[in-house]
């Protein structure tokens, strides 16, 4: 069968579209042409893909109305330029004027003019596409009408939002095998019903595989790289997925296709109609790449994985596999793995096809394990930002904000309007250190949105409170500021939000939660990013003064109820109930406590201000024993480290570490270990002098060798680092003077992460350690320093409990 030009999508009637298709949107893509600027949408719809695309739009920045004569002189040298009179203004109240251009790119040419005139073109740095979802408060999901049909495209339609339409997306997962100089081998792809893997090289003779277990793939030689190209790009054009996932898929695997391809002479069509990625590479991180590709979105698991917060001592495939699969690849580690891929190519391909494949059968794994797919899907419709645009807090604000703030008849101001400065963080209180019995941790809830809302913090509140001149519609904040009290656009969002994260919580739509709650978090410190276009230090510090307040009026509060605050950080706050409480009593106490701080607010804010409070303060914790360390070497208590054995409502008991050893990847295994023993044995009370000196004892006998590994990050490339030369420094540019005098390549030459132990002779890399361990640095330096933090306030010591054993050391 001859290849179509186009994938075989249903056929729709010529000039008929229903009124009922519904779409999620993929892609979206503007382009200048002839007839003014067009904007492509990719939708996915339960009827298949869908394009549309939306012809002779025009697109619109602002000016100030007192600069209207040096605009027209520069329009006789853009035709299709015009003013409008419009009912705006700035938020320094000067009215403008709408420019409307054929095309986009002409707002671009006109600011660069006007700015070398120190006159500003607002929002003219909002592209088409984006304006004309935000302006119709459409996120992610559309509802189609009208337009004309011409095959799988729908021209010139209407879009509205469908909030609720959520498709089967059709993904893939890819992954790629190569040489260690990234020589491709082969191609796997995983996820439709066309599991395939393209090999490079001849069908084989009957030379049976290693490996015995049956296949549920196609295993395709191809004679050469171009070939295995043209028939990966046949394979999308054929199965057509909506999504393609990976891991490190932009960064490697695509980025090795693509120049796999360049380097062939063959184009790598892996878009909807064949078109090719069309990369980006990102302007503050060197070498990073963005990969568009036309129809279809590209998730890396990486990227998703920490945009919804998750956190693993690495993100590596074989990291995350074994923490939420229990399991991992079949190969060991880099070196090994480099070797074998190499034999199994040279020797057993059918070997290598089956390792290529399970790479994207645990990637597709992961997605389900942590519904990362979902996730993806409700954050692009809570934000408005393309499914695989990761980060993007402050697009995600402007999206909300912008098309609410117009309506209210005010333009956005530009980046950089307010020059930036500091402004005061999130209130952390002086802790109390030692060992304590019965502490509840009460919380609140979602403490800078909950602000927002009660105290009507907004930009154009802020403008709106400033010139209002009835007192009484106003709403005094801190350090002066005032806002209106009923012009502003940010209470009204939030509550949106709010409300639609306790019904997400209410269906256990936990994606949906998260991802409403992260962008709801995340508005305050848009207000405080210099790179916002609504950035304001007033803004942001009515929030987090605001919270500064809040938790001391708790403490007071707390504290004339008999109890003791021994810290508190933002949003928490740790009581001391002065005595032991069973866990009911314990859990009772917070919960009146809560109870009464929270009828106080709403009680105080109505009658001394008028404001409805949001404000929800929590039980978060019960800690039947809790201890809270001094800062090293010194008698002052530390912030954000703390330990204690938890116990919830139904007394189930768990160790918590917060900023501790036990909780940081930069100490070693046998500092971790051991202070979990100690802290648990001390909570529980039971005896440990004995567990201390058993431990050094072992430590120095070399029982304890596979805990000595230090693992950690090097973050700058080696030849970097030229006055301080840390420990991993060291040991890394060893271990790669070893990689190259063997043949094997460096590893360290650009950054990464780095194993050693600590010798005699200083740090040496696990790949080529050859000296004595230094056991005396892992007693003074890893366990002594955790041992007497948490000892002293006991009256013991580590050096007193361990002389004798080293002594005999």
């Amino acid at each position: 069968m001859p290849r179509s030009t186009f994938p075989l999508y249903p056929i729709l009637q010529a000039l008929v579209t229903s009124t009922e298709l519904k779409g999620f949107i993929l892609t979206r893509h503007w382009r200048d042409a002839p007839a003014g600027t067009e904007i492509e949408y990719w939708l996915a719809t339960d009827a298949g893909p869908r394009k549309v695309v939306l012809t002779s739009r025009s697109s619109v920045a602002f000016v100030a109305t007192r600069h209207r004569a040096a605009v027209e002189a520069h329009l006789a040298a853009m035709p299709g330029v015009q003013l409008r009179e419009l009912e705006l203004k700035t938020f320094h109240q000067e009215a403008v004027l709408g420019v409307y251009a054929k095309h986009f790119r002409q707002l671009g040419r006109l600011g660069r003019a006007l700015q070398a005139q120190g006159i500003p073109l607002f929002e003219a740095d909002v592209r088409p596409h984006d304006r004309y979802l935000m302006e119709r408060f459409i996120t992610a999901g559309v509802r189609v009408e009208g337009g004309r049909a011409e095959r799988a495209t729908i021209v010139d339609c209407k879009l509205k939002p469908a909030p609720e339409f959520r498709p089967v997306l059709k993904v893939v997962s890819l992954d790629i095998e190569t040489s260690q100089n990234e020589a491709l081998y082969s191609i796997a792809l995983d996820g439709t019903q066309e599991r395939v893997v393209f090999m490079l090289g001849e069908l084989p003779s009957d030379t049976p595989s290693e490996s015995d277990e049956p296949t549920a793939f196609s295993l395709i030689y191809c004679p050469s790289r171009k070939a295995m190209l043209e028939k990966l790009n046949d394979w999308f054009e054929r199965n057509d997925p909506d999504v393609v996932i990976g891991w490190n898929v932009i960064q490697f695997d695509l980025r090795v296709l693509q120049k796999t391809a360049n380097d062939c002479g063959v184009q790598l069509l892996l878009g909807r109609e064949r078109r090719p990625i069309e990369w980006r590479t990102h302007p503050g991180k060197q070498g990073y790449l963005f990969a568009p590709t036309p129809g279809r979105v590209v998730i890396d698991g990486i990227d998703a994985l920490k945009a919804a917060v998750w956190s693993f001592p690495s993100f590596s495939l074989e990291t995350v596999s074994q923490a939420l699969l229990g399991e991992g690849k079949t190969i060991g580690d880099e070196y090994d793995k480099m070797a074998e891929i190499e034999r199994r190519y040279q020797e057993d391909k059918p070997a290598l096809a089956l390792y290529n494949i399970r790479d994207c059968e645990l990637v597709l794994r992961i997605f389900d394990k942590a519904k990362l797919l979902q996730f993806v899907m409700e954050r692009a419709q809570t934000t408005g930002l393309q499914v695989d645009h990761f980060g993007g807090s402050i697009a995600a604000f402007s999206h909300h904000y912008m098309p609410r703030m117009h309506r209210l008849g005010y333009v956005a101001p530009n980046v950089g309007e307010i020059p930036s400065k500091a402004y005061p963080g999130g209130y952390v209180m002086d802790s109390k250190p030692g060992f304590y019995d019965s502490v509840v941790v009460l919380d609140y809830k979602s403490l800078y949105p909950s602000i927002i809302r009660t105290f009507l913090v907004d930009p154009v509140g802020l403008v709106e409170g400033s010139n209002a001149s009835d007192p009484a519609m106003r709403v005094k904040g801190p350090k002066g500021t005032v806002f209106s009290r009923d012009k502003h656009c940010l209470p009204e969002i939030v509550t949106t939000l709010w409300r639609a994260r306790d019904e997400a919580k209410r269906a256990k739509n936990e994606p949906l939660s998260q991802a409403l709650k992260l962008l709801m978090n995340s508005f305050a410190g848009v207000l405080g990013a210099a790179e916002c276009r609504f950035f304001n230090p007033e803004l942001v510090s009515a929030v987090t003064l605001r919270g500064h307040e809040m938790m001391k009026l708790t403490r007071e509060f707390v504290e004339k109820r008999g109890y003791e605050a021994i810290y508190g950080d933002t949003d928490s706050i740790f009581v001391w109930l002065k005595r032991t409480h069973t866990n009911e009593e314990a859990h009772a106490v917070a919960a009146g406590l809560a109870a009464d701080i929270n009828d106080w607010w709403t009680r105080t804010l109505r009658e001394e201000q008028g404001l409805e409070s949001f404000l929800e303060i929590e039980v978060d914790t019960h800690y039947k024993k809790f201890f809270m360390p001094t800062i090293r070497g010194s008698e002052v208590g530390s912030k954000k480290r703390y330990a204690g054995l938890s116990a919830d409502a139904t007394g189930k008991e768990e160790m918590v570490y917060r900023g501790l050893e036990m909780a940081r990847s930069d100490w070693t295994p046998l500092a971790r270990q051991f202070q979990q023993g100690l802290l648990s044995r001390i909570f529980q009370g039971e005896p440990y002098k004995e567990f201390v000196t058993d431990y050094a004892k072992s430590t120095l006998a070399g029982a304890k060798d596979d805990l000595l590994i230090y693992r950690k990050r090097l973050r700058h490339r080696l030849d970097a680092y030229l006055v301080n030369v840390p420990p991993q420094v060291r040991a890394a540019r060893i271990a790669d003077e070893h990689n190259g005098r063997v043949g094997r390549p460096k590893q360290y030459q650009k950054g990464g992460w780095i194993q050693y132990v600590m010798t005699q002779n200083g740090p040496e890399p696990l790949e080529t350690r050859h000296s004595r361990i230094d056991y005396d640095h892992y007693l003074t330096r890893q366990l002594q320093p955790i041992a007497d933090a948490i000892l002293q306030p006991i009256g013991e010591s580590f050096m007193a409990l361990t002389t004798s054993q080293r002594g005999l050391f």
